[in-house]
Order: C-alpha cells, then sequence, then structure tokens
C-alpha cells in the first residue's frame, strides 16, 4: 500500500507540475482573444479554422465553437475564419495588453452544409464527445466515469492496419490476439473483447474485427455492466466500436498500404447522398488486406465489406442501417506450455530461433462474422426522444486448426493439436432507450429508460488429437514444421456439444443531476433476469442480476476542472457446477465493485485534457476449484491502481497523445486447498503501462509535412496465478514521416525501430523492425 501510494504521490506531483507548466504558457503576458463561432441557423461551428492574419497566431474552434488565443502582442489584428469550400471570413480586432478582446461571428453557413465540409478537416485528438459512455449526451468534465477516445485521425497518422496497433493509443491498455483468433484487450488486470459496436453488443471472439469502418474507439474504464450488461463488459471496462456513418456530400477515398513481410492493403470509403433532397444517404467502406508472417511460416487475408444507410424519414424520425462482412483466412498464433521441469521462466528462455515456426501455412483457419443493425430514431420533442435498437450478430468458424507445444527444456516441445469446426454464435439484441432532459431553476435533469432484449445461440464442435502427443520436436536440430495432414491422421472422433439457448431481459435506469451547471450527481440501475436453457445433459439455470452505478462529480473550475468519484458494478453469470459427489453448487452471480475518484481538466480552450484517477476493484465471491475438485466461492480478488492519461495540442501542429497505468491485481484470498497463490499476481495483469505520441506538422515554410514519434513500454506479466512462467517487460519505440495536402497524403511508418524481440502475454512473439507506406487519395 505504502508503494502504491508513493506512486500516486508521484504521479500526482508530474500532472499538478505540467499544469503549472502549461498554465505559464496561457498566463496572459499580453492581450486575449476569445469567442465562440455559430453557424447561420445558431448552432456552435467546431472544427473551423482561426487565424491572425500576418501573424503566427491561431487555432481552431472546439466542439462547442469557442476558441481562444493566448499571448497576442498588442495591435490591430484582421480575424480569419476559413473553412475548406466557403469564402473566408474576416473581421477587425484590437488587442490590448492585460486585456481580452471578445469576437463572436455568426458564419454564412448552415449546420448541415458545415457537416459536410469538416468531414474533410481533421478533427480534434483531444474531443471526448460521445453519446455511448453514458447513453445520454454527457460531457466528459461531467462524466464520473473514465473513458478514452481514440480517433480515426490518430489511427490514420499513425499508419496502423490493425485493431491492435490502434488500442495502444489509450493508457493502460494492452492488445492480445488468442490462438483461437480472437481478439481482445487488457486493461485494470481484466481482459475483455470487442464487445459493443455503436453501444450495441458485438464479438471478436474467433473472426478479431476489423477497423476500415472506424470512426473512433471509446475505451470505457471500470466495471460497466449497469448500462452495457454483463455479455459486452469485464471487470475491467467495455470496448466501443463507433463506426464511420454518412454524410451529406459526395466523397470517396481510396488508400494503399504496403510494407514488410507483405503487407498489401487496399481500402475504399465511398459516401453519397442517394436522393437530391438528400433524404437518403449511402456510406460504403471496403477493406482488402494480405500480408505474411515475419515467421518463415504463417499469413493472414482478410477482406470487409461495411455499407451503411441513413434514411430521413421526416423531420422527426430517423433510420440508420448498417451491416457488416469479415472473412478470415489465416494461421493462428501459438502460445507456449512448460513443464515445472523444463527449467523455463520465460519465452526468452526458449532455444526456438526467433523468427521460426513450429507450424505450416497448410495448418490455417478460416472464419467469418455477419453483422447487422437497424436504429430509429424519433424526437418526440424538442427535449425527448426515443431511440430503438436492432442487431445481429453471427459468427462462423468453418475450420481452425490450433497447435498447443509444451516445452519440456529449452530446446524440446512435445505437440499436441485440435481442429475446431464448424462453430457458430448468433446473437440478436432488441433494445429500447428513451432520453429526456428538462430544467427546474438551477437544477437540470438527464434521465434514460431502457430495455433490453437479448437471445443468443450457438453450436460448437471440435476434433482433438490423443492426449499422448503426437510429436516431439528438437528445435536444435534443422526441424520441419507441423503440417495438416499430419495432424488429420491422428485426429479422434469429433466431440460436439449440445447447442445453447440463452435469453437475457434487461430493464435499465439512469438519472443525471446538475446544479447550477457546476456539481453533477448520477444514479443507475439494471436489472437482468437470465435464462439458460437445458443443453443436452447440461442442466439449464436461471439467475436475476442487479447492478448499481453512482457517481458525483464537481466544477472546481467551471467547463474545465473537476473533481469525481464513482461506485460501479459489474456481474457475471454463472452456471451451477456439479461437485464430486454428485451435488450441484448453486453459484451466485459473480459481482465486482470498484470505487473511484480523480481529476478531470479541460483548460486553454481545450487545448490541453487531462485525467489521473485512483481505482479499487474488489471481486468478493470468486469460484475456486480445490485439489479434491470441490467448489468454492469465496475467493477474493482485488485490483488496484493509478491511471493518467495527458492530450495536448498546445498551439498549431503540435499534438501530443500520452498516458500511463500503475495496476497492483492479486488474489488476496483462496480456500486451504490453493493457499499457495495467495497473495500471488493475477495472470495478464502488467504492472506498469506507458503509451506516447506526438506529431508535428509544419504550418507554414515546408505546410503540409509532418512527423511523429512514439513508444509503448508494457510491465512483466504472469501467464498464470502460480507466478512461475513470466512474459518479460518490453519498450516498442516507433516513427512517421507523411506529408498532406487537402486531396491527397503520402506518408511512412516504421515500427520497432529498435527491432526489440518481445512476446504477447500469452507468449506470441511479435513482430521485429517493420516499415508500412501509405499512399490515399480523397476526391
Amino acid at each position: 500500500m505504502k508503494y502504491l501510494y508513493l506512486r500516486t504521490s508521484k504521479f500526482l506531483f508530474i500532472l499538478s507540475f505540467l499544469f503549472s507548466v502549461l498554465s505559464s504558457f496561457g498566463q496572459q503576458n499580453h492581450g486575449k482573444i476569445k469567442g465562440q463561432i455559430t453557424t447561420s441557423d445558431g448552432k456552435p461551428a467546431s472544427d473551423v479554422n482561426i487565424i491572425l492574419k500576418n501573424s503566427k497566431y491561431g487555432t481552431t474552434t472546439d466542439e462547442d465553437g469557442n476558441f481562444e488565443i493566448n499571448r497576442v502582442r498588442e495591435n490591430v489584428y484582421t480575424l480569419q475564419i476559413s473553412l475548406a469550400g466557403y469564402e473566408t471570413s474576416e473581421k477587425e480586432v484590437t488587442v490590448e495588453d492585460n486585456k481580452t478582446a471578445i469576437v463572436n461571428v455568426q458564419l454564412k453557413v448552415s449546420n448541415k452544409e458545415l457537416q459536410e465540409v469538416v468531414i474533410n478537416n481533421k478533427k480534434s485528438l483531444l474531443s471526448k464527445k460521445t453519446q455511448y459512455v453514458a447513453r445520454m449526451p454527457l460531457k466528459n468534465i461531467e462524466n464520473p466515469q473514465v473513458y478514452n477516445v481514440i480517433h480515426k485521425e490518430l489511427i490514420q497518422e499513425q499508419i496502423v492496419i490493425d485493431v491492435a496497433g490502434a488500442v495502444r493509443n489509450a493508457p493502460g491498455v494492452v492488445p492480445l490476439t488468442f490462438p483461437s483468433g480472437g481478439f481482445a484487450v487488457i486493461f485494470r488486470g481484466f481482459t475483455v473483447g470487442i464487445n459493443s459496436r455503436n453501444g450495441m453488443e458485438t464479438l471478436s471472439g474467433r473472426s478479431s474485427v476489423g477497423i476500415a469502418n472506424v470512426e473512433r474507439i471509446e475505451v470505457l474504464k471500470g466495471p460497466s455492466g449497469t448500462l452495457f450488461g454483463s455479455s459486452a463488459s469485464s471487470f475491467g471496462g467495455v470496448v466501443n466500436l463507433v463506426t464511420k456513418k454518412p454524410f451529406e456530400a459526395s466523397a470517396t477515398e481510396i488508400s494503399y498500404t504496403g510494407g514488410s513481410f507483405g503487407v498489401n492493403r487496399l481500402t475504399v470509403d465511398v459516401n453519397t447522398p442517394l436522393t437530391k433532397d438528400k433524404k437518403v444517404l449511402f456510406r460504403l467502406n471496403v477493406a482488402v488486406n494480405n500480408e505474411k508472417s515475419f515467421l518463415d511460416y504463417g499469413f493472414n487475408k482478410t477482406i470487409s465489406f461495411t455499407p451503411s444507410i441513413t434514411f430521413k424519414a421526416s423531420e422527426k424520425l430517423t433510420f440508420n442501417i448498417d451491416a457488416e462482412l469479415y472473412k478470415v483466412n489465416n494461421t493462428r498464433v501459438i502460445y507456449p506450455a512448460v513443464t515445472a521441469a523444463s527449467g523455463l521462466t520465460n519465452p526468452g528462455d526458449i532455444k526456438l530461433a526467433y523468427k521460426k515456426s513450429l507450424v505450416h501455412d497448410d495448418a490455417d483457419a478460416k472464419s467469418s462474422s455477419s453483422k447487422a443493425f437497424v436504429q430509429g430514431e424519433y424526437l418526440l420533442s424538442e427535449h425527448w426522444k426515443s431511440t430503438t435498437l436492432f442487431s445481429y450478430v453471427n459468427e462462423d468458424v468453418d475450420y481452425s486448426y490450433q497447435v498447443l507445444p509444451t516445452w519440456t527444456s529449452p530446446t524440446t516441445a512435445t505437440m499436441r493439436a485440435t481442429l475446431f469446426g464448424p462453430i457458430s454464435s448468433n446473437y440478436t439484441n432488441i433494445q429500447e432507450n428513451i432520453n429526456g432532459e428538462f430544467t427546474t431553476g438551477i437544477l437540470k435533469h438527464k434521465i434514460l429508460f431502457g430495455a433490453n432484449y437479448r437471445y443468443y445461440t450457438d453450436t460448437f464442435s471440435s476434433t482433438p488429437t490423443p492426449a499422448a502427443p503426437f510429436r516431439t520436436i528438437d528445435v536444435a536440430t534443422n526441424f520441419n514444421p507441423v503440417r495438416k495432414n499430419e495432424i488429420d491422421k491422428v485426429l479422434l472422433a469429433p466431440v460436439i456439444r449440445a447447442g445453447r439457448d440463452e435469453y437475457t431481459f434487461s430493464g435499465y435506469g439512469s438519472y443525471v443531476l446538475g446544479v447550477a451547471d457546476r456539481f453533477f450527481a448520477m444514479a443507475s440501475l439494471r436489472l437482468d433476469n437470465f435464462d439458460r436453457k437445458e443443453s443436452g445433459t447440461v442442466p439449464g439455470y436461471s439467475q436475476n442480476s442487479l447492478s448499481p452505478k453512482l457517481g458525483i462529480v464537481y466544477q472546481i473550475v467551471k467547463d474545465q476542472v473537476s473533481i469525481f468519484g464513482n461506485y460501479m458494478n459489474g456481474f457475471q453469470n454463472l452456471a451451477p457446477v456439479t461437485q464430486p459427489g454428485g451435488e450441484q453448487l448453486i453459484l451466485d452471480p459473480l459481482y465486482a465493485n470498484q470505487f473511484e475518484g480523480g481529476v478531470k481538466a479541460e483548460l486553454f480552450n481545450k487545448k490541453l485534457s487531462a485525467t489521473v484517477s485512483y481505482y479499487k476493484i474488489t471481486n468478493d465471491n470468486a469460484v475456486i476449484r480445490q485439489a479434491d475438485l470441490v467448489y468454492e466461492q469465496d475467493g477474493k480478488q482485488v485490483s488496484k491502481g493509478v491511471e493518467f492519461e495527458f492530450l495536448a495540442h498546445p498551439f498549431a501542429g503540435l499534438d501530443i497523445t500520452a498516458g500511463y497505468a500503475y495496476n497492483d491485481n492479486r488474489i488476496v484470498k483462496t480456500s486451504e486447498a490453493n493457499k499457495a497463490i495467495e497473495g500471488n499476481k493475477a495472470q495478464d495483469a502488467p504492472e506498469d503501462v506507458v503509451n506516447f505520441w506526438a506529431s508535428y506538422k509544419f504550418q507554414n515554410v515546408l505546410k503540409g509535412l509532418g512527423i511523429g514519434v512514439g513508444a509503448n513500454y508494457v510491465d512483466k506479466t504472469y501467464m498464470a496465478t502460480t507466478n512461475t512462467f513470466y512474459i518479460p517487460s518490453y519498450t516498442v519505440y516507433n516513427q512517421s514521416l507523411f506529408y498532406e495536402q487537402s486531396n491527397w497524403r503520402i506518408g511512412l511508418k516504421i515500427n520497432n525501430l529498435s527491432n526489440k524481440h518481445y512476446w504477447s502475454s500469452w507468449g506470441a512473439p511479435q513482430a521485429p523492425a517493420n516499415f508500412l507506406v501509405n499512399l490515399t487519395l480523397r476526391f
């Protein structure tokens, strides 16, 4: 605890130091200009360029249309308001030392027209505007929950071609690819898949996820069962993908990326109105990706097809319909198991050459996912709306060869394998949300009522090899990799599990009370009824779960600095287990509770966004299986830590994204039979994780040229709670160089500059130094 206290104090000191340094930049040593830009229909105009003619001063408006230019020398200036595709507006302004000049300008452009042109401009990487995190319009500075937003502009700037590279921009987040082909992330000591898409349940269990259609990635921190349910969240949080939507202009973007290990990637983004009155809008994103592994064997081929339509049926009713087809053909990653007698403590002890594969290309896998989403939004009145949502998600595995080596010495591995498939998982969700807000005096009320019906069904089959290994490989010799026909010869009879049918009915509500635009209190509650039907010889069961969420926020400096605290709950429904004597143990839902407190800041006209918090997540009723195979529900796991996020746009051209997370996740209580692991670190829970990225785009001379540098550090982590085999810590450095104009962009990215050899949290080797080159055309 003393160690954690010292770390917390240290980073609070760093935060205060950064604030003081930046405050010194913002001090009014000269004059200041501030104001708001609005559209012709009176709405805030965001992402509008504001500069002082013939000077070095400039900025852009934030999501509320506000701007601020500090430290301006005394003089008479011409303020230029520029917007791509429209004539530049100008207004004279007089600046005096130690005074603030107020300039408010209304553009000769409507909000609809504005949305058509800002799509081609870079949006602020600091923006945290979202309606999904709280399922209602709540600003970050008003929200008691911590969350991070990764925008597509940052993903493009870094020439990221997969979701793993994108999520590393969120503090404390570590990507993980499963041997099944699925994708997940680790943060706050827990693992969660990409289980939410535009706020609705999705999955990435066996076919992973593409990013060609991603507008932004939202990472919600802490147990989020109250608003998202147990199927989408883990005790660490939720990852929500927000997809690209149609807009009221014709635009096309074609992008090609090539690079090391045979990377060839083509993406096409086409947007167009389908009717003259622009009431029907269409957008299509297509991506084709082919690449080889850095290993001597291995490949990955994916294709995604994601059309979407917006239909404005009336002034009050709008439909959004989108679909996604994602197909994958690749070789699965393998991860090491080790025997106690092997003497191995980490993957670095294994004598297999870093670029050598144990498995041939022909032992591959094919999977696909099909998704359909329909949203109907109806304005009940000026301040109330109804949102009805339907989603269907299907994930199929045709076949998947998965090989498991067990290392018995640094040079010897015994091989087993399983052929999975066919497997099918199907999710249907119907959801209704009613949102409203009203004001009584100095009190502002925001209300959400919601209901969700979820139906899940699946089929599952697998074909194992014998328990005894079918082959032993000595990597000190010139061995041949395991091939498909070698596995096929020893496969046993298929194991077909009876399909599952699950029904979940949920009702939830959330209420936010705002007092004088300074104090905000949130109270939320969810009731789940979970019902699993009998499946073969496995009996069915039914459970009810109640999940609360509470939070408070006080703005010390209005709209700039707030302190917050929250209590959040997550849960998982658990099936009864059969004891050795034949009796059943009825398990309670597994609950985790989080207490968190911290500070949020959005300073200098939202050119700086920072969050620092301390949290503690406790799971009091973990299920423990004892050595005699008797189950008990009395374990306790505690995950606690500090998180710090720093986003800044200190002056035109420079953007900084940085974060630090410290997590201590331990098994603090077990049954008598498991005392050996009591006090041990939990698996997949690195202590220290750091992310950093900074880019600068030249503004005058060499305008259009930019450079970016970044690094990611992940601390040592254990593969199991026995704490005997660990994954070493690593630091990876990256750099990019790019040149961009309004209708084209070319970029070069070098990943892993130091050629670091490192492994994923499950022991799979990661790519050494490599490069990517990208050309993007817009018209």
